[in-house]
Order: structure tokens, then C-alpha cells, then sequence
């Protein structure tokens, strides 16, 4: 089971000029400003910047389903024929994701919140 799509990734080149840009659109500053990952909030949508997306097999924003058992639902997209790109990682803050690819070539995510 999911409870929505409240988390988009985008890969980007050149994190400050990426910053500069998503601050003007949502009017707001970053909750997270670091080298690896700058977070935005927004209206309920989680909107990340990672400038090591590409290196990561990211071509495009990734849209992170939120799952309340990751692993079962990673399993779940394998066994109907999508590709691994990321197995589950803790990225930290309670945070665990996975990501796929479909049959297709669209990225999927999945992110779960775990119990700090």
C-alpha cells in the first residue's frame, strides 16, 4: 500500500544555480543545503535536488511513492518486471528509498519512513 506521491527528485548539474531556480518557483528556502542534497517544502510535496543524479542512473525527476514496507513492495516491482537501479539504502533522517526502472524506462521510487 502507498499513501501518495509527496517526494520528486530531480538530478541537476550545478546544485547552486538549481537552488537559485526552485527557490524563486516555490517562494520558500531549503530545509536541507548541503553539498549532496538540497530539500525544499512545499504545499505537501518534498522536492529534492541531487547533484549526483545522473552519475546515479537518474535521467529525469523520480517520483518517490511513499510505501509502508519497502522491501515488500521493491520485491513486488521486481517480480513484475522492472528493473533494479537502487536496492533499499538508508539515506538517513528515518529515511529508507529504492528505486526502478519499468519496462518503459521511467524511473520509480519508493521511500519509506522508518521509526527514528
Amino acid at each position: 500500500m502507498t499513501s501518495g506521491l509527496t517526494t520528486i527528485i530531480y538530478p541537476v548539474k550545478d546544485l547552486a544555480r538549481a537552488k537559485s531556480v526552485f527557490s524563486a518557483l516555490l517562494e520558500v528556502e531549503p530545509y536541507a543545503d548541503e553539498p549532496y542534497y538540497v530539500g525544499f517544502k512545499d504545499a505537501g510535496q518534498d522536492v529534492g535536488l541531487d547533484p549526483n543524479g545522473h552519475a546515479k542512473g537518474m535521467t529525469g525527476p523520480v517520483p518517490y511513492w511513499h510505501v509502508s514496507d519497502i522491501r515488500a513492495r521493491l520485491a513486488a516491482l521486481l517480480d513484475a518486471g522492472a528493473e533494479l537501479l537502487q536496492d533499499v539504502k538508508d539515506v538517513g533522517g528515518g529515511k529508507l528509498i529504492a528505486s526502478v526502472k519499468d519496462p518503459d524506462g521511467n524511473l520509480v521510487g519508493l521511500m519509506q519512513e522508518t521509526s527514528a
